[in-house]
């Protein structure tokens, strides 16, 4: 290719630099004919005036000029940095090859002789100009990717809004000529996050930007394409020097994040370049801020997940507290185990009596190591069973307590299906108290058989005393005669008296049956008076120790002198204490101890008889209250007391308890109303 067919560059600027007016009104014309602008000036001085007001593409200089010459000139634009890349052509009548090198050494980039042809000189001037222009472009691409790749280093630690703003802008002003940098990045819903850098560094954003109306251009449609800005009415940054903006959006997927504003003092300092460099910034701020925005969407979606987790931990937690509250207060004793028999639940009753044990030490446990008191045989056949069969399985027990005191027990096996599986996963055991439904029931069963066991002795009194009644009198007239002679003569005659002394105390004895009988058909409560138990309990300690029924009895009084009265029948209450005082030392045959009682509890008042006798065998506990129970030996008790006093206290209103214990001793507990004013 000749140097005639090299391609134009586009349009330049070429300084000419020559002391000759034809020579600068002949240059000026070849090179303005060729589409490019031509500026000439006689000497150096000129030329540095001129080339430090206006950006120029190559100089054209003569060597011989006067008071500078050509090669000092040459020498001056190579210093200043700002014209290193400048393409410096001499053209000059001095066709000597010393000062060939000297103008090459001096920084030229070509030597042409006068006279040249006008094709040479456009060709080789061309010829410099795309040279040149090939190394702005690679020194700006260079500096563009050094200038991104240290920017994308840096957004890479970068996740909040402010932190974005500040990195571009700083690494904007760095990398332009620009008087002023800022960018301004959207908070997820709070603003703009601004940040602008000015020869000083970081500058007061408030002072230099109006972020106002800056929010109003992101918000309007301008905000998708670049804008350079001459017009000083129109710019964002108010420092009064700079004389151009250039602002570019940052965008990413059609949406605008903020803006990257760059301010230059002249407008030939906003080249191409420079807006390159601009809007790559604005491209990789972009990234940052879409980055930044969904790292506060996550952070927000983390902070509402774990108050919402908090939130629903708390509830169930709260749930699961008043859950355990719930079964805690419920009356019954409840523990849940699982298949391999470890203990998952363990309620607060169970906490609590002889047979107690705390939760922590408890759960997790084998069952059959807690329960140790209960026949491990019979509780696995029970939950095996319930595991087997899916059946709710219902027990009554009983226990006694050191006390002799009987509680009753219903003890419910209840399977359970966690997640909604078809096996049975665990057994809920809950033991409910029924020791007062029981005594309630028992009290009221024991009632209705003494009431039928009243009507039965009125009608059976009726009817048996009249003949009993005529056979003792046989009986008496008989031994009557027998002790007048009437019989002597006989040989039977001893028999016969034998005969009828058995028939007349038989009889007799029958007849302290049938009134005893009579008084229990027929109790009732006389008139009621105000009665004082303490003085009542004294009185019956004087007539039993008068009685002398038992040797080595030790009575003891344990009564207040303000206790509260009852209201009743006096003799009737006292008939009631003295069968129980009778019946606790005729339980002390080899001596002991009998104990008196009267106490208030509120509204009630308490009397107890208490021995140290030989007990009552729990068998026996649920019939000493009937009617002819007795274990006394024959002839020795009717069975009659105990259920007369049952009779005298329920028409008090009053309650009768009993607890004893085998080898120990028994205590009978008198429970009446205080009387009303």
């Amino acid at each position: 290719m000749s140097l005639s067919t090299i391609p134009s560059p586009p349009s330049a600027t070429v300084l000419i630099v020559d002391d000759d007016a034809t020579t600068r009104d002949d240059l000026r014309n070849i090179f303005e004919n060729a589409g490019h602008r031509a500026i000439a000036v006689r000497d150096a001085p000129a030329a540095l005036r001129l080339l430090h007001k206006e950006s120029c593409d190559l100089m054209m200089l003569e060597l011989e000029l006067p008071e500078v010459d050509g090669l000092a000139l040459c020498s001056l634009v190579r210093a200043q940095p700002a014209m290193k890349q400048l393409p410096v052509v001499i053209f000059s009548a001095t066709d000597n090859e010393t000062r060939k090198v000297q103008a090459f050494a001096a920084g030229a980039d070509d030597y042409i002789v006068k006279p040249s042809t006008a094709g040479e000189l456009v060709s080789r001037v061309n010829s410099h100009l795309h040279v040149a222009h090939r190394e702005s472009e690679l020194i700006g691409n260079n500096r563009e990717l050094l200038f991104l790749s240290d920017l994308g280093r840096g957004l890479l630690r970068t996740l909040e809004p402010e932190q974005v703003a500040r990195r571009v802008a700083g690494a904007t002003y760095e990398g332009t000529n620009g008087a002023l940098c800022a960018c301004a990045v959207k908070n997820n819903g709070s603003g703009l996050a601004v940040c602008v850098f000015d020869r000083e560094g970081n500058a007061d954003s408030a002072t230099l930007i109006n972020v106002n109306r800056l929010d109003k251009w992101l918000a309007s449609p301008r905000a998708a394409d670049p804008a350079r800005l001459a017009n000083a009415r129109e710019f964002f940054l108010s420092d009064g020097t700079h004389e151009i903006e250039y602002l570019v959006p940052i965008r990413m997927s059609g949406k605008t994040f903020g803006a990257l504003l760059v301010a230059f003092n002249r407008a030939q300092d906003c080249t191409d370049a420079e807006c390159r460099l601009v809007e790559a910034a604005a491209q990789q701020a972009a990234f940052a801020a879409q980055m930044s925005s969904l790292y506060l969407g996550a952070r927000e979606s983390a902070a509402t997940l774990a108050e919402e987790v908090d939130r629903r931990t708390a509830e169930s937690e709260m749930q699961q507290r008043f859950t355990e509250a719930i079964i805690d207060t419920l009356p019954l004793s409840l523990y849940a185990i699982n298949r391999d028999y470890r203990i998952v639940a363990w309620n607060r009753n169970r906490e609590l009596g002889e047979l107690g044990l705390p939760r922590g030490e408890a759960l997790g446990r084998n069952i059959f190591d807690v329960l140790t008191k209960q026949s491990r045989d019979l509780l696995e056949r029970e939950f095996r069973k319930v595991f087997t069969t899916g059946e709710t399985q219902r027990i009554e027990q009983e226990t006694v307590t050191e006390t002799g005191e009987t509680n009753h027990w219903l003890i419910s096996k209840i399977p359970m299906r966690a997640n909604g599986s078809h096996e049975v996963s665990h057994v809920i055991t809950v033991g409910e108290n029924i020791t007062a439904r029981v005594k309630s029931d028992r009290a009221v069963a024991r009632a209705e058989k003494l009431a039928a066991v009243g009507r039965l002795a009125a009608g059976v009194v009726h009817e048996i005393n009249n003949p009993l009644a005529t056979i003792a009198a046989c009986a008496e007239s008989l031994q009557k005669r027998t002790a007048e002679g009437d019989f002597d003569g006989s040989p039977a005659g001893e028999d016969l008296r034998e005969y009828l002394g058995l028939i007349r105390d038989e009889a007799f004895r029958c007849k302290t049956i049938t009134n005893g009988l009579l008084d229990f058909s027929r109790l009732r409560v006389g008139q009621r008076v105000p009665v004082d138990m303490t003085e009542v309990i004294k009185t019956i300690a004087r007539l039993v120790t008068h009685q002398q029924r038992g040797d080595n009895i030790q009575i003891a009084i344990e009564a207040p002198t303000n206790l509260p009265l009852v209201s009743g029948d006096v003799g009737q209450l006292q008939q009631a204490v003295i069968a129980l005082a009778t019946n606790a030392i005729d339980a002390m045959p080899n001596g002991g101890r009998l104990t008196l009682c009267a106490r208030s509890a509120g509204p009630r008042v308490l009397i107890e008889i208490s021995d140290t006798g030989a007990g009552i065998a729990p068998e026996n506990m649920t019939k000493i209250f009937d009617p002819f129970f007795t274990t006394k030996d024959v002839g020795r008790g009717t069975g009659l007391g105990l259920a007369v006093c049952y009779g005298i206290l329920s028409e008090h209103g009053g309650r009768l308890d009993v607890r004893s214990t085998v080898g120990v001793g028994t205590t009978f507990t008198i429970t009446l109303p205080v009387a009303s004013d």
